[in-house]
């Protein structure tokens, strides 16, 4: 009789190992926003690939868009460890995608802009060596309309006067880390969803060094804000030169040294 109660508690309990890992895992995949939109987004960004939510990686943004045509945002997915790729979506955005990041010899964070069409959930989605997507995200609040007007240069003009120039700066690091390099890129940015004009865009940017190898690369999407602006931080010192190279969709080259 013993035995037998001693073999029905080692049942129950593996039972209840079984329930609090099923609940562990259906609290990773719930998400949190309850968005409808995500089944979607989620699609689109990540396939058909294995993700959970995770607070690893940190997304960091308004409650409120003021300015809907450039909603700061900055994420940082260190904590993960290894990090392939980094992808960037909107739930309630006319075009989801925003960009998607190769980190390379880069940390896997980023500060950027990008244009919010209404109040929504932005996903962070971290690919870890494993082959698995973690996601963190943040919701943002707006007045909305920040994808179907157009920006200040389309309005006055003064885009194809500036178009491609690049600002590029290494700043020293303050942590001992490799420092960190901000770029800002000429360019309307243009979504293709204003009556008239049509899509234009950056698709490509890269960070490469003095052999033209990529220390770390972008792929960008029509919601990355008008003469965008990036934040990247090197994972350790990195010689001189560097560069930036990249191009729009309508093939325009963009090549310039990153000033030390």
């Amino acid at each position: 009789m013993p035995r037998r109660h001693g073999r029905q508690s080692l049942a129950w309990l593996g039972t209840l190992l079984a329930l609090a890992s099923a609940l562990a895992h259906a609290a990773a995949d719930a998400d949190p926003f309850a968005s409808a939109q995500w089944p979607t987004l989620r699609g689109e960004m990540l396939g058909n690939a294995p993700a959970v939510f995770d607070a690893r990686v940190k997304v960091v943004g308004p409650a409120f868009a003021e300015d809907a045509l450039n909603v700061p945002i900055a994420f940082d997915a260190s904590a993960l460890g290894e990090v392939d790729r980094v992808v960037v979506g909107v739930d309630r955005n006319p075009i989801r995608k925003v960009l998607a990041f190769t980190p390379g010899k880069l940390k896997p964070a980023l500060s950027f802009r990008f244009k919010l069409e209404q109040g929504s959930p932005v996903r962070v989605a971290a690919r870890t060596r494993d082959g698995v997507w973690h996601v963190g995200g943040l919701l943002v609040d707006a007045a909305g309309g920040g994808c179907t007007v157009p920006g200040v240069t389309r309005k006055d003009g003064s885009w194809s006067v500036t178009l491609n120039r690049v600002e590029a700066r290494r700043f020293a690091a303050l942590d001992g880390g490799g420092g960190r390099i901000r770029v800002r890129v000429m360019h309307p940015m243009d979504t293709g969803l204003v009556a008239g004009i049509p899509a234009f865009h950056i698709e490509q940017l890269a960070l490469v060094d003095g052999r033209r190898e990529p220390l770390g690369t972008l792929e960008l999407h029509e919601p990355v804000s008008e003469n965008p602006i990036f934040s990247f931080d090197l994972r350790e010192p990195a010689p001189q030169p560097l560069a930036v190279t990249g191009r729009d969709n309508n093939g325009n080259r963009i090549d310039a040294r990153v000033l030390p």
